[in-house]
């Protein structure tokens, strides 16, 4: 049984599998007849994306964005749910995996829409689907996903798992397992407040808050429609953010001033709800900032924190963070050796550490962490 993690965000759509990867901008286009095709620029497996899901086909990505005449993006939860996230999430499964046997996947909603939305988030995606890639070449790989069982749970809990548990699915940090640690998601359209002591999730500290990437976004874009009279999309921006220069009918625009107040101001409301929410949780650890716009307002963000907040590493995307825990958490659900039995493609014989993480089930890593994480019940529990 193949565990695929996926992430179907505002901003960008992630998946992961433990060898492959995806990442494409959540954005859908008509599809449309190209009548000229270069053989040169991106060729990267989303550079192209070009899908037929139930006799309906679209550009997706950067693909839609450059050649689609009609492209949707969408703010809004309920038409994510609804007209999102069943062509963005199997189109990310179908790119990250080649099987065709059962899949479990594990995903993560918001804090403030997980129990709203699970149940319909599980039906939009669950079953056999169907998918067709046209490439670029003119040929068509048509693949059946099958998402056999889908576990749900609180989107900022994908970053701590990516740091307890090992690519096998086993707690490699039980030292961080058994601490109080706060997560700060930031993503394009929200970021999420979460507690989580002895990895036991608490309501009380979790909150969701309308303040992501994209509110930053929207003053840089308002601030440019003034002065030149363009209105540009929030899905556009990403390009032109980094180097701080945006060039509208040739005229150039400098934003890099603009960009550090508004980052700025967006770092001093996030750290205000963030100090008030967790006012009474003094006995906090650590403090984790996850999700892509941590990399853009960590620099602002952390020295407003009171607390010890964990540095960005460096050399890591930190869109990646939750997506990736997803899939580690989903191997030690369903257990690391079924799926390597299931790995038909697995050629490589296990090193002599790596049999005996697969002749341990998640029974036996926690009766050696009963005694130090009585914490850990919760964790059990998901299994």
């Amino acid at each position: 049984m193949e565990i695929v993690g996926i992430d179907v965000g505002f901003g960008f759509t992630k998946a992961y599998n433990g060898k492959n990867s995806v990442i494409f901008k959540s954005l859908i286009g008509d599809a449309t007849d190209i009548q000229f095709r270069s053989i040169l620029g991106d060729d990267s497996s989303t550079s192209n994306l070009h899908i037929t899901l139930e006799d309906k086909s679209y550009f997706l990505g950067s693909y839609a964005e450059l050649q689609s005449n009609i492209r949707e993006f969408t703010l809004d939860q309920e038409k994510l749910l609804e007209d999102f996230v069943k062509i963005l999430a199997i189109t990310a499964a179908g790119i990250c995996t080649d099987t065709s046997a059962p899949i479990n996947v594990v995903s993560g909603l918001p804090v403030g829409y997980l129990r709203r939305d699970t149940k319909k988030f599980k039906e939009m995606i669950k079953g056999v689907h169907e998918i067709t890639f046209h490439n670029k070449d003119g040929q068509d790989v048509t693949k059946k996903i099958h998402i056999d069982k889908i576990h749900i749970i609180p989107q900022p809990i994908g970053s701590i798992f990516n740091l307890i548990f090992d690519d096998h699915g086993k707690i490699k940090d039980k030292g961080l397992a058994t601490q109080k640690l706060g997560v700060v998601d930031i993503g394009f359209r929200t970021t999420d407040f979460s507690i989580f002591d002895h990895l036991q999730y608490i309501e009380r500290g979790s909150s969701t808050m309308d303040t992501g990437i994209s509110k930053c976004f929207s003053v840089i874009a308002n601030k440019l429609r003034q002065e030149s009279n363009i209105t540009i999309e929030l899905y556009r921006m990403f390009k032109f953010i980094d180097s701080g220069i945006i060039k509208i009918k040739g005229k150039e625009y400098n934003i890099s001033n603009l960009k550090k107040r508004v980052y700025n101001h967006a770092s001093s409301a996030i750290a205000s709800d963030l100090n008030r929410l967790w006012e009474n949780d003094w006995d906090i650890d650590s403090i984790i900032l996850s999700g892509g716009g941590s990399v853009e307002l960590s620099e602002y963000l952390s020295p407003n924190i009171d607390g010890n907040v964990v540095p960005i590493g460096k050399n890591i995307d930190a869109r990646f963070n939750n997506v990736q825990g997803y899939c580690k958490f989903g191997r030690y659900k369903w257990g690391y050796s079924r799926y390597l039995s299931d790995n038909k493609k697995e050629s490589k014989e296990p090193s002599a550490d790596e049999k005996k993480d697969m002749t341990n089930t998640p029974d036996d890593d926690e009766a050696k962490t009963e005694k130090s994480s009585k914490g850990l019940s919760w964790l059990r529990r998901q299994s």
